[in-house]
């Protein structure tokens, strides 16, 4: 573990494998400190030569906290009176965030994969530094266009709820997160209710910002539709999106993938907004094309 101040902030980080492995970042999604990208998951990766970087976004796990509480009907009333959320950040700040992690460790260009808001920072990256990224890689990620699908009333609920206060009672907490995975998680494969319990009790001691959460549903809400700059993305990109998603439904990998010039798209059967251990390949192999095309296209 390691911290690196970029862009005035301090933001926690990990590199794993080779010095000289293909470098290829990793961006987790709303509220979810790197540890989501489980050893299980990278080191799949690392066996294959990636050089796997790994990071804490800002205001989560042990990357800097900013202070504030903008609520989503604030940033709503504001982008619909045409004026600009006050907000302490955007996703574009997040966005320069990912690539200052790549120029602390002198990485010129990389390998890009996010996960749900990881995946618009991703689009972000790509679109807005195409010279820095390789080839992308979104899961279960959207575009932000506002015609496509919502969340599920019950996946939505499971981010405007506050649980509990772990640090008043750990174990409602943990009743509470572990309803909430499997609400948002994957029908059509194994959730073991033990090892997820013990995942979230070892996320909740390393890190609890609930406002952080919050800072950050608000920045993905301000940044609005990304459409208009996903035709600057020219990396090889690849789309992997489950066909049981009730946070971010199915539609929005699909528009991803139909305004990212030729990228792939790959649905999953049964898969949710989780990433279960029986998917871990699949999602590695998605990697490994979008790194393929993107040998083949250089």
């Amino acid at each position: 573990m390691a911290q690196a101040k970029i862009n005035g902030i301090n933001i926690e980080y990990e590199v794993h494998g080779a010095d000289n492995g293909e470098p290829l970042l990793m961006i987790m999604g709303l509220g979810s400190q790197m540890t989501r990208w489980p050893p299980a998951f990278y080191e799949k990766l690392v066996a294959k030569g990636f050089r796997v970087i790994r990071f804490d976004n800002r205001d989560v796990g042990l990357s800097q906290k900013f202070s504030g509480a903008p609520s989503v009907e604030s940033v709503v009333g504001a982008l619909i009176q045409g004026q600009k959320p006050d907000i302490p950040y955007t996703l574009d700040d997040m966005a320069a965030d990912a690539v200052g992690v790549l120029d602390h460790l002198g990485i010129k260009r990389a390998h890009v994969c996010g996960a749900s808001m990881g995946g618009m920072i991703g689009q972000l990256v790509a679109a807005d530094y195409p010279e820095r990224v390789l080839s992308f890689t979104a899961v279960f990620t959207t575009t932000g266009n506002p015609a496509l699908p919502p969340s599920t009333p019950e996946a939505m609920a499971v981010l405007t709820t506050r649980a509990p206060d772990p640090k008043k009672d750990l174990e409602a907490y943990l009743d509470q997160a572990v309803i909430n995975q499997r609400t948002i998680g994957s029908p059509g494969f194994p959730f073991d209710e033990k090892i997820m319990r013990e995942r979230l009790r070892s996320d909740v001691l390393r890190c609890y910002e609930p406002a952080g959460v919050a800072r950050q549903l608000a920045a993905v809400i301000a940044n609005g539709d990304r459409r208009p700059k996903l035709g600057k993305i020219k990396a090889p990109t690849v789309v992997l999106h489950g066909d049981s998603d009730p946070l971010v439904n199915v539609e929005g990998g699909k528009d991803l993938a139909a305004n990212v010039a030729g990228a792939e798209l790959r649905i999953v059967p049964g898969m949710g907004h989780d990433l279960p251990p029986e998917l871990y390949d699949t999602i590695v192999d998605a990697i490994c094309c979008a790194v393929e095309r993107a040998k083949v296209s250089a």
